[in-house]
Order: structure tokens, then sequence, then C-alpha cells
């Protein structure tokens, strides 16, 4: 599955745009690596999400095409947060 379709469907981000436009701006990675927005995403996957101040590192739990609001959060589970002023 697409990088920005993962984030919109998980629910991590709202809009697939607002997505892409995060991996355009080099803010997310994927087990390492800066992804794109069309990089595929797997089961085990780890990807780790710039949002503002903050770093937050996620594990690929799940991959479906569609989810429910309720059910978006067992695709992914959250392993670390922290300030961006932490990570440097």
């Amino acid at each position: 599955m697409r990088l920005d379709k993962f984030l919109k469907v998980s629910r991590l981000i709202k809009r697939r745009t607002l997505a892409k436009e995060v991996c355009d701006q080099g803010r997310i990675t994927v087990n390492g690596q800066v992804a794109k927005a069309g990089t595929n995403v797997s089961v085990g996957d780890e990807l780790v999400i710039r949002f503002g101040q903050k770093f937050v590192t996620v594990q690929v739990e799940a991959i479906k095409d569609t989810t429910r609001k309720e059910e978006a959060s067992s695709m992914y589970t959250v392993t670390k947060e922290q300030s961006v002023e932490a990570a440097e």
C-alpha cells in the first residue's frame, strides 16, 4: 500500500493530500530511509513522522484498504514519541 494512503486510512494524517505534502517535505522515514508518497508500506515497517515539534515512531501492524474510525488505531502501534529538541 502507498505510504500516503496508509497514513490517511490509519488516520495518522487526516487527508491524503496533506499526507502527500508531508512526504514531499521529507518529514517521514520508512525503516530509516526518507520516504516519498508512493513508497510501499508493509506489515512490520517502522515509520518516523515529524509532526511540528515532535517525532512519532510507529510500527505498522496491519494493512487495510478501508477501515472504520474505531478500528483505525489497530493498524499501527506507537513505539516512541519525542520532542524535536530531544532528538537533535
